[in-house]
């Protein structure tokens, strides 16, 4: 699959795709690991939400709050992190030179994650057309043109980033602070070779607590790992804040429980990569739960992470590359045995929901991701946040 036909796959038109957001990350994974040495990331089936490497635009960026510095080694038992419940945001947004660290929009049992963005970069988290990415490819190989970068701030609750797990690791102290950096390898694939333009850097914010930053980048110099390690001043503690859904669910099928949501974005790195594309949210949950410890990266990072599984995303209809069908419900075979995906439009066909297993593990019938998708209700104005509703309320019926 090379770019072209990526880009095909997510934003042609009916008949719909039994594919679904992992399928596609995969996919864009390995097309752009023989097509060139980049990350590539896509949305969901029936989600025209694209986020390639060589194929996005950036726009302003949003204001941005500058934090004040935390100074000082963290001590054991003295912490000025608040004891959050998992699917709690704990940080907000700050500058650090030329990269700004956005608001969390991604929270799980182990760990939220940010954006990032550089001046001197453009980011990649915005769906594009295959007439944008057509340009923007024809734009990024002009003379002068700004290498591209896709980079995320994972902050990693206590006890479940394990420094000494990250592979070719190497130890290293900023602000007094244990840290350790790494180059990651090619697509971000642990059997390919490492790649210059990709570096981890992570660090101990708090007592056995870590934050590690992503940088996928087009240039193998910046940002250089000087530049990564300017995160650590500006993380603090804000909150908590408990993330708001645009949905509640009202049934849920027997051992599985709630991995990691989306506000404002899908779950998981597909809702990083796609930061910008407008969802309104999503969920992923798991059977059984997924160990919160021993991590060196988010859990959907490697292709297999999640083998029993299913997702909900809440988008609007401009994010679908089906034609709106008001009121109507629809379920689509997959590509594993019993599974695929179930749709169901608003009334007025402006906000699709959709239940899908494509991806992760595909085990649950068409049957039960239909009845998952009946009981989920989605807020009275799901474009005003304040008619959210708080995650633990929300993902369990």
């Amino acid at each position: 699959m090379q770019l072209r036909e990526l880009v095909d796959a997510v934003t042609g038109d009916e008949p719909p795709m039994g594919r679904t957001v992992d399928d596609i990350v995969a996919a864009g994974r390995r097309a752009e690991r023989r097509r060139r040495n980049r990350f590539a990331t896509a949305g969901a089936a029936g989600l025209a939400a694209v986020a390639v490497a060589a194929a996005i635009t950036v726009p302003t960026l949003d204001a941005r709050r500058t934090a004040s510095a935390l100074s000082g080694a963290p001590r054991p038992g003295v912490s000025p992190w608040p004891d959050a419940s998992p699917f709690t945001f704990t940080f907000t947004g700050y500058d650090a030179g030329t990269l700004h660290v956005q608001d969390p929009i991604v929270v799980s049992t182990a760990y939220q994650i940010a954006p990032v963005y550089s001046d001197r970069h453009t980011s990649n988290d915005k769906p594009v057309s295959q007439d944008e990415a057509e340009a923007f490819e024809q734009e990024r190989t002009a003379a002068g043109a700004k290498p591209t970068l896709w980079a995320y701030l994972t902050v990693y609750r206590p006890g479940a980033f394990d420094p000494a797990a990250v592979k070719d690791g190497r130890s290293v102290r900023v602000a007094g602070r244990r840290a350790v950096q790494a180059t990651l390898p090619f697509g971000l694939d642990p059997r390919n070779p490492v790649d210059p333009g990709n570096k981890l850097f992570a660090w101990e914010y708090a007592h056995n607590a870590w934050a590690a930053v992503t940088s996928i980048s087009g240039d193998a110099a910046t940002p250089s790992f000087a530049d990564l390690s300017g995160l650590v001043a500006g993380l603090k503690p804000a909150g908590p804040t408990p993330a708001p859904l645009p949905f509640t669910v009202g049934y849920l099928p027997r051992g599985y429980v709630p991995l990691q949501v989306g506000t404002h974005a899908m779950p998981g790195l597909s809702g990083i990569a796609t930061a910008r594309a407008g969802d309104y949210g999503g969920a992923t949950y798991t059977r059984p739960p997924l160990r919160t410890s021993g991590l060196t990266a988010p859990f959907d990072s490697v292709e297999g992470g999640i083998r029993d599984g299913f997702h909900i995303f809440v988008t609007p209809s401009t994010s679908s590359n089906q034609s709106p069908e008001p009121g109507a419900t629809k379920c689509y075979p997959g590509a594993a045995r019993g599974g695929g995906f179930c749709n169901i439009w608003s009334a007025d066909g402006t906000v699709v929901v959709q239940v899908s297993s494509e991806g992760v593990g595909g085990r649950l019938p068409q049957a039960e991701l239909l009845r998952i998708a009946e009981g989920i209700t989605v807020a009275d104005d799901v474009r005003d946040e304040s008619t959210w509703t708080p995650a633990p309320d929300a993902l369990t019926p």
